[in-house]
């Protein structure tokens, strides 16, 4: 709790659901930015002057000469038309609008709050402030990667940028259930059980993000076999253990599918402790937990079947935003009152 002041409580409730969710749109739409191949279709930074998209037919051909100077024009999409263009364009200039709309909505609430509440106390407030600003950094990091050599980002710096996301909500919601959740309850798991689960979850995003980066949803598009046995036949068991493994399309997909069995596995004998145990108050946060792992592994195996499909693929992004939250939630119960 920030303060006493009921009206205050409501406030920064308000404000930081609200972030929470225009960041969740914000992941969403960074996602369909990715699987629509328009990452790249703005090649400078444009901090302030791309705040307005291009309002005249020069400004559309200036933009669309500065793409025709990049890999990915010259060697993949050396056809494309300036209304195929404009498309590409519209799905990175509202993930950048979104980026600066968010910083703009952070920051402004957090100057009124800190003449309202004690600075020491919004200090947390501040270090999310700070990723939201560092975000957008690494946002431009990672496009630049994608404007020398190659036809792509680099997927390890997508993967950097969506982890950093994925913190900012879950800090946030944090926050959150921090003016509106109590955790007084008499039955806990030790705090460590639920912090190792959500690490695997994040470290399973960070592996999606590979997925996505190096479109390796599009190979081995069969369940529960890869082609015609477990493991990838195009490739041998030993290179697994490679740190080129992280490079290796097929192989990314294999840690991917089996990460998720693990998670599984692991939330299986978490349930199995708490019910044995009769934990009731932790019933609800571990059924809701359940109930989105089933669902994020369900539309896994679909976006895999469907070729990651950019329909299914979003959903399967969509649904790991729901699968994060309901693990920072069972996390949240679990700690200590502060």
């Amino acid at each position: 709790m920030y303060t006493t002041n009921t009206k205050i409580n409501n406030q920064l409730s308000i404000w930081l659901i609200t972030m929470f969710w225009i960041i969740s749109i914000m992941i969403i739409v960074g996602g369909l930015t990715r699987l629509t191949d328009s990452g790249l279709s703005i090649t400078e930074w444009e901090l302030f002057t791309g705040f307005f998209p291009p309002l005249n037919q020069n400004d559309w051909i200036i933009y669309f000469n500065l793409y025709k100077e990049i890999p990915e024009f010259k060697l993949q999409n050396f056809n494309m038309t300036l209304s195929e263009f404009k498309i590409i364009f519209w799905w990175e200039w509202a993930h950048r609008f979104l980026g600066r709309l968010i910083g703009l909505g952070f920051l402004i609430p957090l100057i009124y709050f800190s003449f309202k509440i004690k600075f020491t106390k919004l200090l947390n407030l501040y270090f999310i402030f700070l990723l939201i600003c560092f975000q957008g950094f690494i946002g431009w990091y990672m496009v630049s990667s994608g404007l020398i050599d190659r036809v792509d980002v680099s997927h390890f710096r997508l993967s950097v940028h969506l982890l950093i996301a994925f913190l900012i909500i879950s800090l946030i919601y944090w926050n959150y259930l921090r003016i509106n959740i109590s955790r007084d309850i008499t039955n806990k798991l030790n705090s460590f059980i639920p912090f190792l689960f959500l690490i695997l979850i994040f470290l399973q995003i960070s592996i999606g993000a590979f997925v996505s980066g190096m479109d390796a949803g599009k190979i081995y598009n069969s369940w529960p076999l890869m082609g015609n046995s477990y493991f990838p036949d195009d490739n041998n068991i030993k290179n697994l253990f490679e740190v080129s493994a992280l490079s290796d399309p097929s192989l990314v997909q294999f840690i991917h599918r089996n990460l998720a069995y693990l998670i599984g596995i692991f939330y299986l004998l978490i349930l199995y402790k708490i019910y044995t145990n009769r934990m009731n108050d932790l019933y609800r946060s571990i059924n809701f937990l359940g109930f989105f792992i089933i669902l994020q592994i369900i539309l896994g195996i679909f976006t895999v079947l469907y070729g990651a499909q950019i329909l299914v693929a979003s959903m399967h992004q969509i649904s790991s935003i729901f699968l994060v939250s309901s693990s920072i939630y069972f996390f949240y119960l679990n700690t200590k009152i502060n």
